[in-house]
């Protein structure tokens, strides 16, 4: 066993702590979860204390996993992004932090674009549109709706920066989280002072940004002796949750891209150059690799629309799998496969927390269309795999008309563990699909960047090459993709025949519920 490398992923339902070796073999791996606030209709709250005694936890009990003899080289930084902390001048949390999923902030998103001159000229700034999970409406918002505590505003951190905060007492963050803000030039790299004062944002209130394996700070003495790790170790600038996922899964060349499964749905592809959809329906970010680029299609609920589906209907295979001592999503998806492609014409729209790609619709809602007697639960189960499927072959028709190659998709998350799901995505994109080795996740991309950070490897390329390996690889089947074809046609179809219904119905809701 060689040097270790911790890499921290500070996510939605909790924080995942992964140690690995310079070889990629897994020393350990500590989970902490913690709650999520919605106090209003279209909102999502974290309290970031909760991800401090998370992450606190966490590492405290891999510390005491570090084999006789061994010691942690460097911690990488990875986590959901677009979240938004706001500190005052003593770097105290001012109220709770709104989330990537939080839909509060539409009007704020209109004042962003017209500010900058209309859609078109903000996409040339920072690369994307105004989309309600960004971070600069979030900024916006907390300004026009409570400007008392606004006054006290004096930085503004990302999820896991906050943690590096209190890690190493540094204000940092990378460049692919940047992205993420609105208020990035993705292009060049560094923020967009013009954008920010068009916003009228000071420019001190982001922190420096950096690329992916640099070292940003180290570990203080307070939080050595709070952890048990070594005091001094280097903590690098890590990634945004998709870079260092895109990491972990090795996309870091041309023709590369995954498919996550998690509580989003999530199609990133790699980049060499800066490329841009016009009509900002995919995002072009700054990737976790030194000067490179990469294109992202996000779907809010994916993985989450089938915990979703559990949770409300599936309350019988719930005690079915206790009894069993199995995983209760076995029996939701063998229910699944036993139905054909198109679930006899059953579909769902994913879009339970509103939709990023390629809608940018926070008002869309799920839904599913085209019950008859004979349906079944199984039936229904399908149709939500499918409808992720559908969304997510959006974002591969996107790419593909933007000339993006598409040879092979890694999958990961919980979603990937399902073989059915697996070659739907295939079946459905019309791209073969293959597994990892070792599914780690973002964790094990910001361990990877650590790696690089402390000298372990020369390049990202290198660590990816050595620690990154496929298995299972399915490829799409040529009736069933014939089949999707058209019903994907149809899916997109229902939503446009909804979209104005689901405006409306978000109005009334917000009418009758204020």
């Amino acid at each position: 066993m060689t040097d270790l490398l911790i890499g921290l992923d500070i996510g939605t339902s909790g924080v995942k702590a992964l140690l690995i070796d310079a070889t990629g073999t897994v020393v350990g791996r500590e989970l902490r979860s913690y709650p999520l606030s919605s106090p209003r209709p279209n909102w999502a709250e974290q309290n970031p204390q909760d991800w401090v005694n998370a992450s606190l936890d966490a590492l405290t009990a891999l510390a005491a996993a570090v084999p006789s003899g061994l010691s942690v080289k460097a911690i990488g930084l990875t986590g959901q992004m677009h979240g938004s902390v706001f500190l005052d001048k003593e770097a105290r949390v001012l109220r709770p932090a709104l989330l990537w999923c939080d839909q509060r902030t539409a009007a704020q998103c209109e004042s962003i674009t017209e500010k900058a001159g209309g859609e078109a000229a903000l996409v040339e700034m920072v690369s994307n549109p105004a989309l309600t999970g960004f971070t600069a409406p979030k900024i916006l918002w907390f300004r026009d709706e409570e400007p008392d505590l606004y006054e006290r505003l004096d930085k503004v951190l990302l999820p896991k920066d906050y943690i590096r905060y209190v890690l190493t007492g540094e204000f940092a963050t990378d460049v692919s989280d940047a992205s993420g803000t609105l208020l990035f030039d993705v292009k060049n790299r560094c923020w967009h002072k013009g954008l920010m004062s068009k916003l009228d944002l000071d420019n001190s209130l982001m922190p420096d940004a950096f690329e992916g394996p640099e070292v940003t700070g180290t570990l203080t003495l307070a939080m050595a002796e709070k952890t048990g790790l070594p005091a001094g170790i280097p903590v690098v600038a890590g990634g945004g949750d998709q870079a260092a996922g895109g990491v972990g899964c090795g996309i870091v060349r041309p023709g590369t891209l995954s498919s996550a499964l998690g509580t989003s749905g999530v199609v990133f592809a790699f980049a060499d150059t800066v490329t841009v959809d016009p009509k900002g329906r995919v995002h072009t970010f700054c990737h976790a690799v030194p000067g490179k680029w990469h294109l992202m299609g996000v779907m809010l609920s994916a993985g989450g629309a089938l915990q979703w589906f559990r949770k409300l209907f599936c309350q019988q295979e719930m005690e079915e799998a206790r009894k069993k001592g199995i995983d209760p999503y076995e029996l939701i998806t063998a229910a699944a496969a036993e139905v054909g492609p198109g679930a006899e014409g059953l579909l769902f729209l994913p879009y339970l927390t509103g939709e990023r790609t390629p809608h940018k619709d926070p008002d869309a809602k799920g839904v599913f269309a085209g019950f008859s007697l004979r349906h079944s639960k199984g039936h229904m189960a399908r149709a939500v795999m499918e409808g992720v499927a559908y969304g997510m072959r959006d974002s591969l028709d996107i790419m593909r008309d933007m000339g993006v190659p598409l040879n092979l998709s890694r999958a990961s998350g919980g979603g990937a563990q399902s073989t059915l799901w697996r070659q739907i995505l295939a079946d459905t994109g019309r791209v073969s699909i293959a597994r990892l080795e070792v599914d780690e996740g973002p964790a094990l991309g910001a361990a990877i960047l650590a790696g690089v950070g402390a000298g372990c490897f020369s390049s990202v390329e290198e660590a990816c090459d050595t620690l990154i390996k496929e298995k299972d690889v399915l490829h799409p089947r040529e009736a069933e993709s014939v089949i999707y074809d058209d019903y994907h046609r149809e899916f997109q179809a229902v939503y446009q025949s909804l979209q104005e219904h689901f405006k409306r119905m978000n109005a009334l809701v917000a009418r009758t519920n204020s």
